[in-house]
């Protein structure tokens, strides 16, 4: 695989007219197209001075998009229409975005949850390595990874994420 170059450019931040997703930024089809290869369309994206987001560059017409969360719009005091600069890069993480190492070390010492982890499609391994990222403390991602763990061997690796979230608790009030 040819190795595809970091790109730093400017984008505006746009509205989508849809509920699902809020904001988005414009990859012009020329910048975003090298960095696709088969089906893998991971990136990296840093906006300004802010860490690196993990995204995906989604077909839109003759261009590409990232999209934007609308607490990081928050945030950073973005609104739609500002002009900002960016740094897209692949990703070249395992998994397509980086994963907490006190999920991977439950993934290396449970075999039988692993085996059920790593028959999940892509998109929902990268769901419950989200779930486990996005609390920054080691001691509050340790219950999220064990409950994940203890789901995915009770559910025989078939998701339920209301009887995760259930499961989540429980393991947070284990303390």
């Amino acid at each position: 695989m040819e190795k595809v170059n970091p790109v730093k450019f400017y984008s505006r931040i746009l509205k989508f007219e849809s509920d699902a997703w809020s904001y988005y930024l414009e990859i012009p089809n020329e910048i975003g197209h090298p960095f696709i290869v088969g089906n893998d369309r991971r990136i990296k994206c840093t906006i300004g001075d802010e860490p690196p987001i993990p995204g995906a560059l989604m077909p839109k017409g003759e261009i590409y998009t990232i999209y934007i969360k609308k607490d990081f719009m928050r945030r950073n005091g973005l609104e739609e229409g500002d002009k900002v600069q960016i740094l897209i890069e692949k990703e070249s993480s395992k998994y397509g975005i980086p994963i907490p190492e006190s999920f991977e070390v439950l993934l290396d010492q449970d075999v039988e949850g692993s085996r059920k982890f790593h028959k999940l499609t892509p998109g929902k391994q990268r769901s419950l390595i989200h779930i486990v990222s996005k609390v920054k403390n080691v001691d509050s991602q340790l219950p999220k990874g064990l409950a994940i763990m203890h789901h995915l061997k009770e559910a025989d690796g078939t998701l339920d994420f209301k009887r995760l979230n259930q499961l989540i608790k429980e393991y947070n009030n284990r303390k």
